[in-house]
């Protein structure tokens, strides 16, 4: 199979070097024809030198989901429950305690137990476990997943920075199996529509920005609420005294992020495993002792007698009532460092069932005790558990704040492969697992945010309020999202996917309409969080593609870059030019050869591609061409995310040159190319400032000249991950004025 040029303008990052791509934005084949014309047309016409046959074949072969035995999924489904359901699991901890009624009676918590069950089943269950998991992009979950997918499989017109690709792997998915009128008039209803389009990809980034607002509110409120329970042992003990302890616990979690997801799951799994049998065991207590009666909640009719018992107020709770679902969406954004089946089976075997007798188990205490609302958790437990239980609660409260911070790097690694975030440092804290990754900012942002949140609502209602807020604006998101994706990739039956939508988005968006009550007192903290991140991140991608433009409309014509190659003196040695353009010229060559006036014998365009595997074999790394005149080629370079990335030294040098030696086509090249390696080599770095003319509005000049230059200057740089000789770099600038 020869490698092939997909169809895609430049994709400069902000030093014009490493293109890094996700699983969705691999190279293979586009299926379509006319599109690798377009890019022919297109390369010839730019000066591109067209899209040209690598002489070595794409050897990344389709990977295909490991196969894990029964105990190996066991293990992973054990280990999901310290990473992925702490959240999820100490809802307990604060649901009824948030619920205010003014004299609730039996019926009150008949109906609001109901409310939990229905929403914990029809949400967590069915929404989630059974349909979301299913729409995972190879491996990866969360709102950039769907959006991923959704970019695989439908041409998106604009400057957005994610590249249209097709996967070899695609067939796995029924979009290349069956094929429907209804959903390809979708399909092309969506194609056609840039404004559709746009409310995507803006919904994709207001949602993961309020992913990270969780990050940062899922401590806070886990960890107070674990703690608070200790001011009922004294009354000298204050909620001071409780603001205090919170923090330094979530100081000392936050620390604790930089040992990986796999070291953090074994000590956090014993801990979530002692939690749930801890909660399903007095709540199993508790309606036997109680009110066994209380079982009857399963009828849904409960709910329509609380409501009109309660009308406005009910109304109201709910905001309180849907804190039980808080950490469902890190089951999917968590994917990527588990697998479906694990996650699945740990929700299935120990969550869900622990979850259900917990909350039984307090309403039936509530019922004969409903002055007990506001402390329900440990007024609950019974008096020889009280301090087992919160040291377990303690630890399970510190173990749900590890669900939203793992999602966090995930969806941040995602939205700067696809080229949506500016670059973070990035570690990979698994050699077996890929999407296990640690980022040092993003840790130490949600660390400072997540205390000055706890020490200023300082264990308030508010705290929960905001809470409510980015748990259900996140999930309206990904009811929409998976809505298209029903429709347009999976082509399931569109009656089906009308009960989909109308049933969870009328759900969720009547909990919306209560919490938005709130926003005064407490819901505009997640906004505030999302507001920040969105602007970071509209800032770079408005800023890369203004970029794009540029390099695309003034990327070097293939005479002239002939003729600028020959009219120079040609010098011993290699230039190792890094770029990111994977088909033409950059512009900053132009400015270099007018500069330098001398080229070296032989010049190398090397990009760099990082793929979703362990590692790429030896003769895998390198992908070929030859480019006019005599002496240029262009070279992708292909790492697995744990391989040494050192291109600095003589070695890789020689490597290379090794590799083009297989394509030479006389003994001419090859004499060329034995000269170069002995006369030393030189790696050229584009560094680019772009500059916005008064001939814009104000608005986008801000946003070019100050805020895109400001993530520019202060973020990493594209080849900070790879390890360059200092001594043997130039780094060339240019200012784009546009």
């Amino acid at each position: 199979m020869e490698y092939h040029q997909q169809q895609q303008p430049p994709a400069p990052a902000d030093d014009d070097v490493v293109i890094q791509m996700n699983a969705a934005a691999i190279a293979a084949v586009d299926e379509r024809s006319s599109t690798n014309e377009e890019a022919d047309q297109a390369g010839a016409g730019k000066g591109g030198l067209g899209r040209r046959a690598f002489s070595q074949h794409y050897m990344t072969k389709h990977r295909a989901p490991p196969e894990f035995t029964r105990w190996q999924l066991l293990l992973l489904s054990y280990q999901s429950l310290g990473v992925v359901y702490g959240d999820l699991g100490t809802s307990p901890l604060y649901v009824f305690s948030s619920v205010q009624l003014p004299s609730p009676g039996e019926a009150d918590f008949v109906g609001i137990l109901s409310i939990i069950l229905w929403t914990f089943t029809m949400i967590c269950l069915l929404k989630y476990v059974l349909i979301v998991l299913k729409a995972d992009d190879h491996g990866e979950g969360g709102t950039f997943a769907l959006y991923s997918l959704l970019r695989q499989h439908v041409n998106f017109k604009g400057n957005m920075p994610v590249p249209v690709t097709r996967l070899e792997s695609d067939v796995n998915l029924k979009f290349h199996s069956k094929k429907r009128a209804m959903a390809s008039k979708f399909l092309k209803l969506l194609e056609d529509s840039t404004k559709w389009q746009a409310v995507i990809t803006y919904m994709v980034l207001a949602g993961t920005c309020m992913v990270l607002g969780d990050g940062a509110l899922t401590p806070a409120i886990s960890v107070l609420s674990a703690v608070q329970g200790i001011q009922s042992r004294s009354s000298n003990i204050t909620q001071a005294h409780v603001v205090i302890l919170s923090v330094i616990i979530l100081f000392v979690l936050f620390l604790f992020q930089r040992l990986g997801t796999s070291k953090v799951s074994f000590t956090f799994s014993p801990i979530m495993l002692l939690w749930f049998a801890f909660v399903a065991f007095i709540g199993l207590y508790n309606i036997i002792k109680y009110y066994p009666p209380i079982v009857k909640a399963v009828s849904p009719h409960y709910i329509i007698i609380y409501f009109l018992r309660n009308k406005r107020t009910a109304w109201e709770t709910l905001g309180a009532i849907v804190l039980c679902i808080t950490g469902a969406e890190a089951m999917f954004a968590d994917l990527g460092h588990f697998n479906k089946p694990s996650i699945q089976m740990a929700f299935s075997v120990i969550v869900y069932p622990s979850m259900i007798l917990a909350y039984a188990g307090q309403a039936a205490f509530l019922v004969k005790n409903p002055s007990k609302l506001s402390t329900t958790f440990y007024s609950s437990t019974p008096e020889p558990l009280f301090w087992p239980m919160f040291v377990v609660a303690t630890l399970a409260a510190i173990v749900a704040s590890q669900a939203l911070i793992s999602a966090s790097f995930s969806i941040i690694r995602q939205s700067i492969a696809l080229g949506c975030f500016p670059r973070v440092t990035m570690k990979h804290t698994s050699d077996k697992h890929e999407g296990q990754v640690y980022s040092p900012e993003i840790n130490y942002f949600l660390m400072v945010a997540c205390i000055l949140i706890t020490v200023g609502f300082k264990g308030g209602p508010e705290i929960g309020q905001a809470f409510g807020v980015a748990v259900i604006f996140v999930m309206l998101f990904t009811t929409n999202l998976m809505t298209v994706v029903m429709v347009i990739i999976w082509q399931s039956n569109i009656v089906l996917v009308s009960l989909f939508f109308v049933f969870f988005f009328s759900m969720e968006g009547l909990y919306m309409t209560s919490l938005l009550n709130k926003i005064l007192q407490g819901g505009w903290v997640p906004f505030a969080i999302t507001a920040f991140f969105l602007i970071i991140t509209l800032s770079w991608t408005y800023g890369r593609s203004k970029k794009s433009d540029y390099e695309l409309a003034n990327v070097m014509q293939r005479e002239e870059f002939i003729d600028t190659v020959k009219a120079s003196n040609r010098v011993p040695g290699t230039c190792i030019f890094c770029t990111d353009m994977m088909n033409g010229i950059p512009p900053i060559v132009r400015h270099y050869a007018q500069h330098v006036a001398s080229l070296r014998e032989l010049m190398v365009f090397v990009t760099v591609r990082i793929l979703p595997v362990r590692t790429v074999l030896p003769e895998e790394r390198f992908l070929l061409d030859k480019l006019e005149p005599v002496g240029v080629y262009r070279c992708i370079v292909q790492y697995g995310y744990m391989d040494n990335h050192n291109m600095g030294g003589d070695e890789y040098v020689a490597s290379v040159i090794a590799s083009l030696k297989e394509i030479a086509e006389n003994e001419d090249d090859i004499l060329v190319l034995d000269s170069a390696l002995m006369n030393g080599s030189t790696f050229v770095l584009g560094r680019t400032i772009i500059k916005m003319g008064t001939r814009h509005n104000c608005v986008k000049r801000f946003i070019i000249n100050n805020l895109y230059r400001f993530l520019q200057k202060n973020f990493r740089s594209n080849m900070s991950s790879l390890k360059i000789n200092p001594g043997k770099t130039l780094q060339v600038g240019i200012q784009y004025d546009i």
